[in-house]
């Protein structure tokens, strides 16, 4: 069940957020640190009605954010259109107790409804480079890789930009 996330569900997205980041450093995937994703970024989210939880059992398993708002990093790639008719998916993650078990999936598939259902023609995201894994989830959903963008803060190498059109 996919469902708006709760001012008190963002204790168990941090759990979770803290969970995944702990499994990629053991994979040799340095994505998310202690500057990203904050407890901040999810209460943002939350305050802007943009963060969405799924659940198994009455327990959360995921959560994501979904936005009309372009961040200023995504500036300087070359997107399939150029209306910005678009949704950014964001803060993407599954409790590694639950991954490859459809949850993702399920979410991306609730992020692209949702975009066609509101209008939106494009579906954008970004992924760390170094992690292959996500890039093959996207480009298998038939997300085009467009460029690459920093966030000096996570890391030093980059994080692709993918879109998918609606």
């Amino acid at each position: 069940m996919i469902k708006k996330a709760s001012f008190k569900d963002i204790d168990n997205i941090i759990k979770i957020t803290q969970a995944c980041a702990l499994r990629m450093e053991q994979q040799g995937i340095y994505q998310w640190n202690s500057h990203y994703p904050s407890r901040a970024a999810f209460e943002n989210d939350f305050n802007n009605d943009e963060l969405y939880v799924t659940e198994k059992h009455k327990s959360i398993v995921g959560c994501m954010t979904i936005t009309p708002k372009m961040s200023l990093y995504y500036s300087t790639v070359e997107w399939l259109d150029t209306n910005n008719k678009a949704i950014y998916v964001h803060r993407l993650a599954i409790d590694p107790n639950f991954q490859g078990k459809g949850f993702a999936q399920e979410l991306m598939n609730f992020a692209e409804n949702y975009a066609k259902n509101n209008k939106y023609h494009s579906v954008r995201l970004d992924t760390f480079s170094k992690n292959t894994r996500n890039q093959k989830f996207y480009e298998l959903r038939g997300y085009k890789r467009l460029g690459e963008i920093f966030f000096p803060k996570q890391s030093e190498f980059p994080f692709y930009c993918y879109q998918l059109l609606l």
